[in-house]
């Protein structure tokens, strides 16, 4: 028994004296911090578009707000069709879509949804001299819509109540350009939310509005269904301060609220002078816009003469840019009827009531400030600004002094301005058909560029061809 125990006593003994072997747990590398934000999108007017001034679209501006709340640096990934955005967001190849989509039953049963950015209405399209239809029955050709949109739920909601209703999808085009098939007389119907239908229509005037099939429905951002409780959460905190702040607000009126006039007589007479009369004065404008996109130049002088040198009116102002004398002489025009004489003063006057503006307005709104001070005067315009204030507006938003500025022809609020009466009201309608007529020319410049880029992409692909063939001739290889 002693000897058991010594033993034993001696093995524990070694036992003790042997290093201890730790298996050492194998230690992960923590993730990255995530650096980008990655946002699914689609290419249109108010969703997502590059321009020669940049990257623009309401859906663009808010997400570019949102990677700044993050401290992310923003990738916008533009994707074909509504189809590719749902496999990208189910692939995690995109943090959320932001492309102008609507609120739908569908949409919630297979994402989380975001706030809403804006509203709309769906509406149906046809073109002039289409029998215009009652209602939705009295059809008399199929629907052609986008594949996966929300016209698609709207119109199977429709046909339990119209079993005769027919329609097709587009996988490969969007809403613009089926609207330019209505144009085009290619098809018959389609179905467009409001807000592309007003900024369309500056371009293809013939479109029509029919019955409204669906109102008020929310256009939300489209986040993944699981996983997504911080984004979630920080989507909700960046939505409610930048709805505070009034961005929300600028938003809608800078994409918007200047299309909702619509005159068919004046867009289809623009697209003519564009033609027409434009060729004669566009180098001239591009040459003295100074600091100014010279297409806003050309849109102001459209605006004020309708591109005629020859332009007066019964108090005095006269030219393209329609020059008061005392205007003419401050920028040391001497003949306001000269084409070149008036264009370099008109020019030389914006760019100097740009300058006087003050810095807490935006770069982006600056321009509508001094337009509106280029139709009633800078004076008047400070009123406006001060009578802002004093109601707890913005007096540095465009969005804001558009509302202020008609109450310059009422006597209760125009006795307390420093200048007196003016027609706010006109300012207001002056500054919003210029922004229509800028559009259209950014839409034209845009169209015209595509068309070049195309005529050079063939001329490439044929001098290709010239020289396989010659180099085929000479190996004596048969033409490729």
């Amino acid at each position: 028994m002693t000897r058991i125990l010594v033993v034993l006593l001696t093995l524990t003994l070694l036992a003790a004296c042997q290093k201890v072997a730790v298996e050492q747990a194998e230690v992960m590398p923590e993730p990255a911090a995530k650096t980008q934000l990655n946002v699914g999108t689609l290419y249109g007017s108010q969703i997502f578009v590059t321009t020669g001034q940049g990257e623009a679209g309401f859906d663009f501006e808010m997400a570019a707000g949102f990677a700044d709340f993050l401290e992310l640096d923003l990738e916008m990934k533009p994707y074909a069709n509504i189809g590719e955005l749902y496999t990208a967001l189910d692939k995690g190849e995109i943090d959320f879509i932001a492309a102008g989509l609507a609120d739908t039953q569908k949409r919630r049963e297979m994402f989380r949804l975001g706030p809403p950015l804006y509203r709309v209405d769906q509406v149906l399209i046809y073109k002039q001299g289409t029998k215009v239809p009652k209602d939705i029955s009295q059809l008399e050709d199929k629907i052609t819509v986008i594949t996966d949109s929300s016209f698609v739920e709207t119109l199977a909601q429709l046909q339990k109540l119209y079993p005769d209703i027919l329609w097709e999808q587009e996988n490969d085009r969007d809403s613009e350009e089926l609207m330019g098939m209505i144009a085009r007389g290619e098809i018959t119907y389609t179905i467009a939310y409001s807000t592309t239908l007003d900024i369309n229509r500056r371009f293809m005037p013939e479109l029509r509005a029919g019955p409204i099939l669906k109102e008020s429905q929310a256009i939300v951002w489209l986040l993944p269904p699981n996983k997504s409780d911080q984004l979630m959460s920080d989507l909700l905190t960046f939505w409610h301060q930048e709805k505070r702040s009034g961005t929300l607000a600028h938003l809608n009126e800078k994409y918007f609220a200047h299309v909702k006039r619509f005159d068919y007589v004046d867009t289809r007479a623009f697209l003519r002078a564009i033609d027409n009369k434009l060729p004669r004065y566009k180098d001239k404008f591009q040459f003295y816009a100074g600091d100014i996109d010279w297409r806003k130049l050309a849109a102001t002088a459209y605006q004020e003469s309708h591109w005629n040198p020859n332009a007066r009116s019964p108090t005095g102002v006269r030219g393209l840019m329609m020059l008061t004398l005392p205007t003419a002489k401050q920028v040391g025009i001497q003949n306001r009827l000269d084409p070149e004489q008036s264009i370099k003063g008109g020019a030389k006057y914006l760019n100097d009531i740009l300058k006087r503006l003050p810095d807490s307005i935006p770069e982006s709104q600056r321009m509508w400030f001094a337009l509106a001070s280029y139709n009633i005067g800078y004076g008047h315009v400070e009123d406006a600004r001060k009578l802002a204030e004093s109601m707890g507006l913005n007096p540095s938003a465009w969005r804001d002094l558009k509302e202020v500025l008609p109450l310059l022809q009422k006597r209760k609020y125009y006795k307390r301005t420093r200048y007196g009466y003016a027609r706010g009201s006109e300012a207001v309608h002056y500054v919003d058909s210029i922004r229509r007529y800028y559009d259209t020319l950014v839409w034209v410049d845009n169209q015209n560029q595509m068309i070049e880029d195309e005529k050079a992409r063939a001329e490439e692909t044929q001098v290709v061809e010239l020289s396989n063939n010659e180099n085929s001739e000479l190996s004596g290889l048969p033409p490729q």
